[in-house]
């Protein structure tokens, strides 16, 4: 095997060996970066959906009548305000919901789901838990949830959760009552969940990621060339013309032109070295021409 193709087999599996392990962490670096800013946005969607939940509390609820023509007034109710506020958000970002469901909701429209449920629970297993983020597959593609739990905390929730004879009445018109009811205080009783698409980030993480593997293949071919030409221009072709003036020597010419390659590398003191050997071994065979009788046949 010649020592280009040696030069090149070793580059080859070298750089075969380094891309495949790079292309394998980076891939994983590539999809952990989109899953953190898909993650970031669930954040700050939820911290929107607090904000909106403390604002209706504070500011809305004093303002406006729990019982308006005999029915109660759900704009009073934090959750609503939140749901109802994400369902416009929606609108302009499909893919994107917030919930509060709820095990033992008063708006049988926020009944917890089966994986809902079961984050509930986790939640009411955990009390020290007060964050999870899990990922799941739907027709749609893979969602991002962002969960918190809900618990009763005051006792001003058990006004219209706790018994059903001490919730308001309109509470009890609008809703019934059999479901939201039976509250306790410190529990576990639902959770908001922040569900955001990850296709499109995941999408441009792969557009990226590939990429990047094809501008570092293109890099590779470069350096590839450019070490060839170098290979050839610095190595191959002095050491040729080194071995042809070898074998000319070896079979006896007498004018064989000397070659020393520019330089200080090893190369040219290799040259410079043979040259003088070459040299030596011409005055040698004229000295031995020139004895008596002397004849030299090297051939």
């Amino acid at each position: 095997m010649k020592l280009r193709a040696k030069f090149n087999l070793v580059i080859f599996a070298a750089f075969t060996g380094c891309f495949l392990f790079v292309a394998a962490l980076l891939y994983q670096v590539f999809v952990a970066y989109a899953r953190e800013a898909v993650l970031q946005n669930a954040r700050l969607m939820m911290a929107s959906a607090d904000a909106i939940r403390d604002y209706t509390a504070n500011e809305l609820t004093p303002l406006l009548p729990a019982d308006l023509h005999g029915e109660f007034v759900r704009q009073t109710t934090p959750a609503y305000a939140a749901q109802k506020n994400f369902k416009h958000f929606q609108i302009a970002m499909p893919g994107f919901t917030y919930r509060e469901p709820a095990l033992n909701p008063t708006n049988l429209s926020d009944r917890a789901l089966d994986w809902e449920a079961d984050i509930i629970q986790e939640f009411r297993n955990d009390p020290k838990k007060d964050e999870i983020v899990s990922e799941r597959d739907t027709p749609t593609g893979r969602v991002l949830h962002l969960s918190r739990p809900i618990s009763v905390t005051s006792e001003v929730c058990l006004e219209c959760h706790g018994a059903p004879s001490a919730a308001p009445a309109a509470l009890e018109r609008t809703y019934g009552a059999a479901s939201g009811f039976g509250w306790r205080l410190g529990e576990t009783v639902g959770a908001q969940i922040v569900s955001a698409p990850m296709m499109v980030p995941l999408t441009l993480a792969r557009e990226a990621y590939f990429k990047f593997l094809a501008a570092s293949i293109i890099v590779a071919t470069i350096i590839a060339v450019i070490s060839n030409v170098l290979l050839h221009y610095l190595v191959i072709a002095p050491v040729k013309r080194i071995t042809e003036m070898a074998d000319a020597v070896s079979l006896g010419e007498e004018n064989v032109d000397s070659y020393v390659k520019p330089g200080d590398d090893e190369i040219s003191s290799l040259s410079v070295s043979f040259s003088r050997m070459r040299e030596s071994l011409r005055i040698a065979m004229e000295m031995v021409k020139g004895l008596p009788g002397g004849q030299a046949d090297v051939r």
